[in-house]
């Protein structure tokens, strides 16, 4: 069977990426960049160990053209900003920020190659909705934001470049804050429609980003929040 496109998902071994892989691996090739391929046993991808934090990205694993590049690596550091070092920032600047773009310059001729690429990051409802606790990482993932647009502009019209913008979904990156019957009531109940978001939402925006379907959108940040951003209930 042909498959559609080439897509290297970053991050992709667990929540919103693994999520993203299940629904796009029936008829993409797909490459996995993970510190891990534990999650990965069942499904049809190419496993690239990668930790972004310490690692180049090995780029003589992937094919010589890719039509796609997510970038799901991210972090939930919720404290009061006085008990925020300055070591905060700086390691949630480089998970967030700064390991994007090094993944993104390894890959980007492979991108160049193809007659229409995709792009796609992740940022937080907490960039344009002022949240208390948030300064680190509405901080980082604002810089993302920002990228986002400044790329969208420069590669196009080549390369479309968008990101998504949840509020909290239930993945294990989130589980200390949904561990118990009450933190998940009172995070539901944030929630103008009522629940947390779940990791296979977020991963069909995100596949619709990379199709076809959105090949009229560039420089968007998708808000996919539950209502929390907007609206007041």
């Amino acid at each position: 069977m042909m498959k559609d496109k080439n897509i290297l998902i970053v991050g992709g071994s667990s929540g919103i990426g693994k999520a993203l892989a299940e629904l796009l691996s029936p008829s993409n090739n797909l490459f996995i960049a993970s510190r891990t391929a534990d999650n990965l046993t069942n499904l049809n991808v190419k496993h690239i160990p990668f930790d972004v934090t310490t690692d180049d990205l090995d780029i003589s694993a992937l094919p010589e053209q890719l039509h796609g590049f997510v970038y799901c690596p991210g972090s939930i550091n919720l404290r009061p900003f006085k008990g925020l070092g300055i070591d905060a920032f700086e390691s949630d600047f480089q998970l967030n920020v700064i390991g994007a773009v090094k993944a993104l310059k390894s890959v980007l001729g492979l991108l160049t190659t193809s007659a229409s690429s995709s792009v796609v990051f992740f940022s937080t409802v907490a960039v344009q909705t002022g949240m208390p606790f948030h300064s680190s990482i509405a901080a980082s993932k604002g810089a993302i934001e920002g990228l986002t647009r400044s790329l969208a502009a420069e590669f196009a019209p080549k390369i479309r470049v968008n990101a998504i913008a949840p509020s909290l979904v239930d993945t294990p990156l989130a589980a200390k804050f949904l561990n118990n019957e009450t933190k998940l009531e009172k995070a539901n109940e944030r929630h103008p429609l009522g629940r947390v978001g779940n990791a296979k939402e977020i991963a069909q925006a995100a596949a619709y980003l990379l199709g076809e379907e959105s090949s009229w959108m560039t420089g968007k940040v998708l808000q996919l929040d539950g209502g929390i951003g907007n609206l007041k209930t």
